[in-house]
Formats: structure tokens, sequence, C-alpha cells
């Protein structure tokens, strides 16, 4: 058997907790979609530091240009680049994923605030870790938040492709398919068209494209190094359970805020 199936089978338990989380049954009105997308635009936004660090490595993004000796894994992640950072819209506007999810928390009048705000500390020269304490971010995040980027701070290129690959780009496509499945809000409502299309559209390209990719780039990149291998699957693990962690805090929020209801 191949290393990277014996990563897939390693992790599916992991998967299975993920794609029958409670979360996805709690997403009944649009107040919980809400909740969900103010927590989760987190994951959005960080998933491009993932991609672009992979590019960092794998390319020669200083000038002068200078081969990287990854042709294979380089051509992977541009594809993905592409893809990610400047896709097209259901208007047929080009704009990157988390753009797109922006759009779709604008239209739901989600709370953009406080990732915005993060993002403001971050384009004034805040390191991650000061701007997530700064504004006050919730310890689950953070948690999520951090862990992805002391995966980019390994500078390995196969860690960060595994955080990628089996912690996003892998998972993706099974967890968005059960939030369209078992989300109770009427997919009618015009309210949502923007993040059924962010969702159909990660669906389609994770699942037929991307992900497939990603897996050929782990491979390429560990070959035969059976250390390499070990460190995917432990960051793969790590990234699922930290993710697991995010929907237990997403799952809670959303019944917290049903109780206030209740309450009100």
């Amino acid at each position: 058997m191949k290393p990277i199936q014996n990563i897939e089978n390693a992790l599916i338990d992991l998967r299975k907790q993920i794609n029958n989380h409670p979360l996805y049954n709690s997403l009944e009105t649009i107040d919980d979609v809400k909740t969900f997308m103010e927590i989760h635009v987190f994951a959005v936004w960080d998933f491009m530091s993932l991609l672009k660090a992979l590019q960092n490595q794998l390319t020669s993004t200083q000038i002068p240009w200078t081969p990287k000796g990854h042709g294979e894994a380089a051509r992977f992640i541009n594809e993905i680049v592409m893809g990610e950072e400047s896709d097209v819209n259901e208007l047929g506007e080009a704009k990157s994923h988390y753009e797109m999810y922006i759009d779709a928390m604008d239209q739901i009048q989600a709370n953009t605030s406080f990732i915005k705000a993060f993002l403001n500390s971050i384009f004034e020269g805040n390191d991650i870790d000061s701007a997530l304490k700064t504004q006050h971010i919730a310890t689950d995040i953070s948690a999520f938040v951090n862990f992805t980027f002391d995966v980019i701070k390994t500078g390995k290129p196969h860690c960060i492709a595994s955080a990628f690959t089996f912690g996003r780009e892998d998972v993706i496509p099974d967890m968005f398919l059960e939030i369209i499945k078992q989300s109770k809000t009427s997919e009618d409502d015009n309210r949502y068209s923007k993040l059924l299309y962010y969702l159909n559209r990660h669906i389609e390209i994770d699942g037929d494209e991307h992900g497939p990719i990603s897996l050929q780039m782990v491979e390429t990149l560990c070959g035969n190094d059976s250390e390499k291998w070990n460190d995917v699957l432990k960051i793969a693990k790590q990234a699922l359970e930290h993710r697991l962690l995010l929907w237990d805090y997403i799952y809670q929020s959303i019944l917290k805020n049903k109780e206030i209801e209740v309450v009100n």
C-alpha cells in the first residue's frame, strides 16, 4: 500500500467525526448561519496563508528569479493559487475565495467587524499572536489560527502541504456537502445565494481538482522519505483535531445563542 493511502486510512475516524458533527444539524435559522460564518471566516482567511507559504517554498517569488527545483510541485501549487486567489464569482468577477466569503457574509448581514479589525491589525504591522490578542479573538479561534502559523513557521514544505492537504483541501468537500445537505435553511432563499455558490464552488474544485492535485503534491514532496511521511501523518492528525475543536466551538456558540433567544 502506498504511504499516501496509509495516511488516508489513518485519518478515517477523525474525518468521520468531522462529517458527522452535530454542528451541521444545528444550522436551522439565518442567525445560526451568521454565527457559523462569523467564526469560520478565520479559517477561510488563514487557509490563504497556508497556500501562499507553499507557493513561497515551492516557487521563486523573489527578484531576481532563481529556480527552486520543485517543478512538478510548483505546477501543482500554482494551479491551486490561481483557483483560490483569483476565482470567478457568480457574477463573473475575479475574486479570492476569502473575498467571496465576505460578500456572502455581507449578503446575510453577518458581522464582519471582528475579522476586518483583525486584518487591519495585521496591516498595521502586528504579528498574528498580537493581533489575535488585541482584537480579543476567542481562544478557540486563536488556537486554530496559531496552529496554522506554527506549521508555516516550520518552513518544511511537506509539513505545510500536510496541513493544507489533509486539514483543508481533502476534507473541505465532505464538510461543505454536509452543510448543504443537513442545513435546514432554504436553498430557495436568495439571502444564501452567495454562500451556496461559495460552498458549491469549493465542492467542485476541491473535490474534482485541488484535492487530487494536493495529494500528488504531498507524494512528490515526501518521495520515499519515511521521516517526512511520519511528519505528514502527525500534522494531518493535528490539523483535523483542530478542525474538530473549532467545530465544537461554533456548535456551542450556536446553542448558546439559541438559549438566549428562548429566554428573550
